[in-house]
């Protein structure tokens, strides 16, 4: 047995010896290094681009502007921003690109961007709580839906909660900042590129510049992070690779930390209102979920958060009702824990609200809502082992027996809070390939991309566990889409789409070789069996499909519904002097299919739960409104956790045994995000227990104690 056990990292030994190669790694000859010229305004109208200046500073070798782009095609998803900087005059946010430097040294290019005159006759800006409001067109769900009779509910309901939540803008930060390299020999276009799924800048080029898919490469080995910031393709990946055309060399670009802020995505600002009806034993008779979350000014991102309240509870009556806003910023993007994340924030800081009016256990308000289907649409779960993972972290936690734990530890006062966490399951379709050399060694092919996740070990132990040999004997090659497709690195769907994919690459393999002695399950000796074949090489083709869908979210065309699920109980101090928020402990336990890899998966977890901590105490890109820009581009003017901020050991995270066989060929549904939804109303659930402040904005900070204590 190879699954279920804990594995190091297949890529772990090339990260920390410094082998890997990440996207800024590569040089091709004769490369030049290209740095962006931003517009300063947020609105307006680009009027002139004087480059005379920085023209004379040696080493400059060009300077692109509008004047000089190629012709390009339509941009479009997975194009991230389809206002195609330095094609138009338009300005639609700070630090939308102008111009581009082109030099030798990346130092003589970003002394010449220093020196670059931009003229912009400006405009007002919209800036969020002041933008335009429109009715998105669905994703995966429509903005407005409704189930049964809201109104009359709220009607009959005992008791109603109605209440407005806030999440503020953050911005993702991955290590590595955004970087492309791209190199044309002919009209072949080779690009290095951070990204989260390597076909995603394929079609762009290709539709861009017009080419044939076969003229287009990318290569993406390894990237630094990226959180849904790498997920779509961003400006600077079309504007190397035009650069590159226009000078006739190899063309890098790398976001400095700055740039991250205004030529890449961020989470948009989410401003909820959830209001609930229920009887006074805690039965859920009416949900309305009304959501805004902001955007650029015409391209699109959905976030709908309202998407929570359609899947976590049994209600007769729903009612979702989603807006999105159109400001001044460079184009919003998901962000780890998309859709539930926000969702979760306000959804399960109600319920608190609603059992503390009821005087309900929070716990037993949940499980006195508990859906056994879907809550819209009576769809059978594929699985869900939610009353396990609630029963096993409360009795970790000591939930029941809370009540006889201290209050208070020195200037702490201790408060504790539990939450639901939830996420969509998104399932992609994907390719692999699986190669049995004569010598018995097993090699895995498809052009996934590593983003730290540890999906190429999972690839290594479901390939090894399906043809029955040791997984240090499978070997993995990845990152080019010279591989067989994979699906993305996002959604928390690589383990259950491109798993399934590898697996059923290997059975295919393993099928191969029956005729020559193989058993169709157990251990196998590859090598006795690539004898008696007497071939050089067998291959097995897989390939997760969805019946020609591009995805799936939640089971959309199979007969069942499909969310991964947990329970969160967090305890936290509170000082009420100084109105500090210091983390204790945290028990979670999840309901997610099969681990393929529990060290991996108890990682990820751990960091969802941090990445939550720093959302609900400390995370936030403030808005300068006057200007339409970011206050802080930096990492040292903005707050995230660190090692202080989360003692030793505090953080337990476990799995209930489970095997959902509906969700894909591994077992497995996706985890990476599931533990960045509920966090963040949990903590705040345990600053009203510890002192009765009741807090419906993120991220909590001490003011807010301090101010509503008086």
């Amino acid at each position: 047995m190879t699954i279920g056990q804990p594995t190091r990292r297949y890529e772990a030994p090339i990260k920390v010896t410094g082998a890997a190669r990440y996207a800024a790694d590569n040089y091709p000859d004769d490369m030049l290094y290209g740095v962006i010229v931003a517009s300063p305004i947020a609105a307006g109208t680009l009027k002139e681009v004087d480059t005379k200046r920085a023209e004379a500073i040696p080493g400059v070798v060009r300077i692109v502007t509008r004047a000089d782009m190629p012709p390009l095609g339509e941009v479009k998803m997975p194009a991230a921003v389809t206002h195609m900087p330095l094609t138009t005059d338009e300005i639609q946010w700070e630090g939308q690109p102008v111009a581009i430097v082109l030099g030798e040294t990346l130092e003589a290019a970003e002394e010449a961007a220093a020196l670059v005159r931009v003229e912009v006759e400006a405009a007002s800006a919209a800036t969020p709580g002041h933008g335009q409001l429109e009715r998105p067109e669905a994703n995966f769900a429509p903005a407005y839906d409704q189930k049964g009779d809201v109104a009359g509910g709220l009607k009959r309901a005992e008791i109603v909660v109605s209440e407005s939540y806030y999440q503020p803008t953050r911005n993702h930060n991955p290590m590595e900042t955004s970087a492309t390299v791209a190199a044309w020999e002919g009209d072949s276009l080779t690009l290095w590129d951070a990204s989260q799924m390597s076909l995603n800048p394929l079609e762009v080029m290709k539709a861009v510049f017009d080419l044939p898919q076969d003229k287009v490469r990318v290569i993406s080995p390894h990237t630094g992070g990226g959180f849904g910031v790498k997920g779509y393709v961003w400006p600077h990946v079309i504007l190397a690779a035009a650069a590159a055309k226009v000078a006739g060399r190899p063309v890098k670009i790398q976001l400095t930390r700055a740039q991250q802020y205004g030529q890449a995505g961020h989470q948009p600002e989410c401003r909820q209102k959830i209001t609930l009806g229920a009887m006074a034993d805690g039965t859920l008779v009416a949900m309305r979920h009304e959501a805004i979350n902001t955007t650029a000014i015409k391209d699109t991102q959905f976030e709908q958060t309202a998407m929570a309240t359609r899947t976590y509870y049994a209600c007769p009556a729903i009612e979702l009702d989603q807006y999105v806003e159109r400001i001044n910023l460079i184009q919003s993007t998901p962000m780890r824990a998309p859709v539930e994340g926000p969702g979760s924030w306000a959804l399960e800081s109600a319920m608190d609200e609603l059992a503390i009016k009821l005087g309900i256990d929070p716990l037993d308000l949940r499980l006195k809502n508990f859906a056994e289907t879907d809550p819209f649409d009576g769809k059978p779960w594929s699985s869900n082992k939610l009353r396990e993972a609630y029963a096993e972290g409360a009795e970790i936690f000591g939930w029941r027996r809370r009540h006889e734990m201290p209050r208070e530890d020195s200037v702490w006062k201790i408060g504790r809070g539990m939450s639901m966490a939830s996420t969509f399951c998104a399932r992609f379709p994907g390719q692999a390939r699986v190669r049995i050399e004569a010598d018995g060694r097993v090699c895995v092919e498809a052009s996934a991309n590593d983003i730290g996740t540890g999906n190429q070990t999972v690839f290594q132990l479901v390939a090894a566990e399906a043809l029955g040999t040791d997984p240090d004997n499978v070997t993995i090659r990845w990152g080019d889409t010279r591989y067989p497709p994979a699906g993305p690195v996002y959604g928390s769907s690589q383990t259950i789409g491109m798993g399934g994919a590898v697996r059923l690459a290997a059975l295919d393999a393993r099928s191969k070789l029956e005729p020559h002695g193989a058993a169709k399950n157990g251990p196998i000796d590859l090598a006795a069996l690539m004898r008696a074949s007497g071939q050089a090489e067998i291959v097995g083709e897989g390939s997760f499909e969805l019946g020609g869908a591009p995805v799936s979210f939640n089971g959309s065309g199979t007969p069942h519904a499909m969310q991964s699920w947990g329970a969160n109980f967090v305890e936290i101090g509170v000082d009420r002097d100084l109105g500090l928020i210091r983390l204790r402990r945290v028990v979670a336990r999840y309901s997610a299919g099969r681990i393929i890899n529990p060290l991996a998966a108890r990682s990820q977890m751990i960091g969802s739960i941090t990445w939550e901590w720093g959302k609900a105490t400390m995370e936030a890109s403030l808005i300068d409104h006057r200007h339409a820009r970011f206050l802080a581009k930096n990492l040292s003017n903005v707050a995230v956790p660190v090692n202080a901020d989360i003692p030793h050991d505090a953080i337990d995270v476990g799995f209930v045994e489970e095997h959902d066989e509906r969700a894909g060929p591994t077992g497995a549904r996706g985890i990476g995000e599931l533990g960045g939804t509920g966090v963040a109303a949990a903590v705040a659930n345990a600053v009203y227990d510890a002192v009765g402040v009741r807090v419906r904005a993120v991220p909590i900070l001490p003011k807010h104690i301090l101010e509503a204590l008086g």
